[in-house]
């Protein structure tokens, strides 16, 4: 190198120096105010105590960071033992007696990160050097990936999706740099991100899959995309083994399974289904619903990709702008008076969209494939807003038509968002603490083994109860029984704990009221020999927790439905706890019973196997009424007075007669079922 060229080096450096600082500066007001709005968000739609909190999140952080392996056995039913880590920071800031507006608030800055991720990934696909032109795709960006209305729900919520969803975002926006000037440490590190996120989420594990397909745009050769795509993968297993070793570990030991109860298929642990999980709650059940999904989603109704109103716009315009490009590009290749054009080389920042277009086309597929839930969806919503905006700047390259198109769409969105989108599961008030939970002394000194009745399983509990206390959900959501390996362990942990074994149940009125009819808790105790001494009963009360509706059936038949009376202090939830003793009634009868209504749930499962799955479930007994409950399809079959019917109560829907008990015991009668337009039908052929 000459003096002369040196000194040129010399001089460069400086001025890369400086423009490096100047674009690291300009970010910082633009974080700044995503974390701003996010916490804006977080106080107007207010504190959130969600089903989802209550029933297992709250606990997986609890169980992080307690060893709750010797004394628990499925606390939470199935979700008490998936991967519990990502819940820690909610679990330590509650528990560190913050108050529910700071615990929020901090959550929400966290989740604030995955808009500083879309701004990145916006100025990555951006065409232009301009610094002006680079900021505007960003803000628009954020502006677009803000009008989730999932992503609204869950800002300073307890959920993991945002924050396994930022790892993912990470991860993705690394390979889009990768595809734009390929390095390989890029690659390395987007695989670490993807493996961690997919460790602490299984349902990222799609997301993960999906970005192999970034690397098919790589400008390199075959052999070279091939050795990305294995470096991606092999570091992609390593960024998985050590997020989940240490808890696999456990799950190993104790299960046999370390994904338990994932993939039990496999590993076929003798405490769990073997059959396969899989919930079609929101999977489409036609290839012209697959289809017309975008637009749905798009409609201002529940239950399309998630429980609540979640109306979305941005899929239905996404498709729109694909559309106009796609006919285009036909009408440049095929129109009478065009002449062949001469292809340029595509630019980085065009290779960079379409590596993300393709990626994000092959993740709608697999998640409306897999599960169609638009929590585990984050990720790739916020980065469709990032190719909404890409396509729109190419679309309509005049400024003026682009921002008329632009403020349309946010319009539009913003006036269904505030008309009719639904922002927290169960709205509760800033003040006290997040929880608010009053034990009776006798329960906070005093271990004792809580069997609790119902699909809330309300976990939440257990590090208010004495130090040493153990949970079981043994009826409700995953029913369990004395047989099995299962039961062994269920009458080990009961004869440890005896003679303080307790039965705990949500209820809507304090224990004095509730023990007076503990027969639904009689029921579940019976099959274990148990049933509920009244004598001994106490109360928890949850503070600043509305109480969840309850039940009664007129008549003891599951037809007519009639909400009970709510008594006692409004925005506060009871919990009832009593002891339980032996019950030496003659149950060979009922055994009889249950083995008969076994015989003909069984050949209803085999009849319809699309229907109810997984098979083989726990039949309960309440009051003259079996049932099986069907995670799968959320459906329940019923047998009672003579009939077997099946219901959807998720979706509020009429029962479906099946035909009579006699004929199904006599002999399997054939069906004619399935799904059309979210509905599960089923009729007895003649």
């Amino acid at each position: 190198m000459s003096l002369a060229e040196s000194d040129m080096v010399l001089a460069r450096a400086p001025a890369a120096s400086i423009r490096a600082a100047a674009e690291t500066l300009y970010r910082l007001p633009v974080y700044a105010g995503c974390t701003v709005l996010a916490l804006i968000l977080n106080y107007v739609l207010g504190r959130d105590l969600a089903w989802d909190t209550l029933n297992y999140q709250f606990y997986a952080g609890f169980s992080a960071l307690n060893d709750r392996f010797a004394q628990d056995y499925f606390a939470a039913g199935p979700p008490s033992y998936f991967n519990p880590y990502v819940y820690v920071p909610f679990y330590a800031l509650v528990r560190a007696g913050l108050s529910p507006l700071a615990v929020s608030s901090a959550l929400a800055v966290l989740h604030s990160i995955i808009l500083w991720l879309t701004f990145e990934l916006s100025v990555c696909v951006c065409p232009s050097g301009d610094g002006r032109t680079r900021m505007t795709y960003g803000i628009c960006g954020i502006a677009l990936a803000s009008v989730n209305p999932i992503l609204l729900q869950q800002f300073g919520s307890s959920f993991a999706d945002i924050t396994t969803a930022e790892l993912v975002v990470a991860g993705w926006l690394l390979l889009i740099q990768a595809v734009r000037a390929p390095q390989a440490v890029k690659t390395v590190f987007a695989g670490l991100l993807l493996g961690a996120a997919t460790a602490l989420k299984m349902t990222n594990a799609l997301h993960a899959v999906s970005a192999c397909a970034l690397l098919i745009m790589l400008p390199r050769t075959v052999s070279v995309r091939i050795r990305y795509l294995l470096g991606y993968i092999f570091t992609f297993g390593i960024g998985f083994a050590l997020v989940a070793a240490p808890w696999s570990y456990r799950l190993e030991h104790m299960f046999g399974n370390p994904l338990f109860p994932l993939m039990n298929g496999v590993f076929r642990s003798p405490e769990f289904t073997t059959e396969p999980l899989r919930h079609f709650r929101f999977i489409p059940d036609s290839l012209l619903s697959f289809l017309w999904r975008p637009f749905a989603i798009a409609d201002p109704a529940p239950m399309i990709q998630e429980e609540l109103v979640a109306p979305d716009l941005r899929y239905a315009v996404l498709v729109v702008l694909f559309s106009v490009i796609f006919v285009r590009m036909l009408w440049k290749r095929f129109a009478p008076s065009a002449t062949t054009p001469v292809r340029p080389e595509p630019s980085a920042s065009s290779r960079a969209l379409a590596a993300l277009g393709l990626g994000l086309a092959l993740d709608w597929i697999l998640w409306l494939s897999a599960s169609g839930n638009g929590r585990y969806f984050i990720s790739m919503a916020t980065m469709s807003a990032v190719v909404i905006v890409a396509l729109l700047f190419r679309v309509f390259p005049q400024s003026k038509v682009r921002n008329y198109v632009l403020v349309s769409i946010l319009a539009v969105q913003i006036v269904q968002l505030s008309i009719a989108a639904n922002y927290r599961w169960n709205v509760s008030p800033w003040d006290r603490q997040w929880l608010n939970v009053e034990v009776p002394e006798k329960l906070a000194d005093e271990p004792n083994l809580f069997l609790t009745v119902g699909i809330q399983s309300n976990s939440f509990l257990a590090p208010f109860l004495a130090r040493g206390s153990g949970l079981i959900n043994f009826s409700g959501g995953y029913a369990l029984g004395p047989e099995g390996a299962g039961g062994a362990r269920i009458q080990a942990l009961m004869q440890r704990y005896a003679p303080h074994v307790r039965v705990l149940w949500r209820s809507d009125q304090p224990a004095a009221v509730a023990q007076s009819d503990p027969s639904l808790e009689n029921d579940a105790l019976s099959r274990f020999g148990l049933r509920v001494d009244t004598g001994d009963c106490a109360t928890i009360t949850v503070h600043g927790l509305p109480p969840e509706p309850v039940f009664r059936y007129l008549r003891s038949e599951p037809t007519q439905p009639v909400a009970a009376a709510q008594p006692g202090v409004p925005n506060t939830s009871y919990l009832t706890s009593c002891s339980v003793t032996s019950d030496d009634t003659d149950r060979s009868a009922l055994l009889a019973r249950e083995h008969a209504v076994d015989l003909v749930l069984d050949r209803v499962e085999d009849a319809c196997p699309q229907l109810f799955q997984p098979r083989r479930m726990r039949t309960e007994h309440h009051q003259g009424v079996w049932r099986r409950l069907y995670v799968n399809t959320d459906l329940v079959a019923l047998v009672f007075h003579g009939s077997v019917k099946f219901s959807n109560p998720v979706r509020g829907l009429p029962m479906v007669d099946l035909g009579r008990e006699s004929e199904w015991a006599k002999a399997s009668l054939k069906l004619s079922c399935g799904r059309r337009d979210g509905r599960y039908f089923a009729a007895v052929l003649e």
